[in-house]
C-alpha cells in the first residue's frame, strides 16, 4: 500500500516501507528508529507529555524506538537544519522591518 509518509530526521521517502512500522524498523538513509514519538500523528511538543493520546504512559526518549499502542505514522515532521534560521530570519525582519 502506497503512502507519503517520511522519514522525520532526515526527510527520506519511507513509501518503500509497509505500514504500520514495526518496532525495530529503521530509516534506510540515517539509520533511526522510526517507530518512535517524533513519527507519530499525536507527537506535540506543547502537549502534556508531548502527546495528544491522554492514555499513554510517558516516553522519555521522543526520538527512539518504543512499544506504544497508539503509534500511528506519519509524514511531513522533518524539519531542515535551515528552517529554524529561516524562520527567526522571517520573525526578526517582521519585527523590525525589512532594510
Amino acid at each position: 500500500m502506497a503512502h507519503d509518509v517520511d522519514c522525520w530526521k532526515c526527510g527520506a521517502s519511507l513509501a518503500a516501507l509497509s505500514l504500520p512500522f514495526g518496532r525495530i524498523e529503521r530509516c534506510k538513509a540515517c539509520s533511526t528508529d522510526l517507530h518512535c514519538c517524533r513519527q507519530c500523528t499525536h507527537y506535540d511538543r506543547s502537549a502534556w507529555q508531548q502527546c495528544r493520546e491522554q492514555s499513554v504512559e510517558e516516553v522519555c526518549e521522543k526520538d527512539r524506538a518504543n512499544f506504544c499502542d497508539h503509534f500511528k505514522p506519519v509524514g511531513g515532521r522533518f524539519v531542515g537544519a535551515d528552517a529554524g534560521v529561516d524562520a527567526a530570519r522571517a520573525a526578526l525582519e517582521n519585527l523590525f522591518g525589512k532594510k
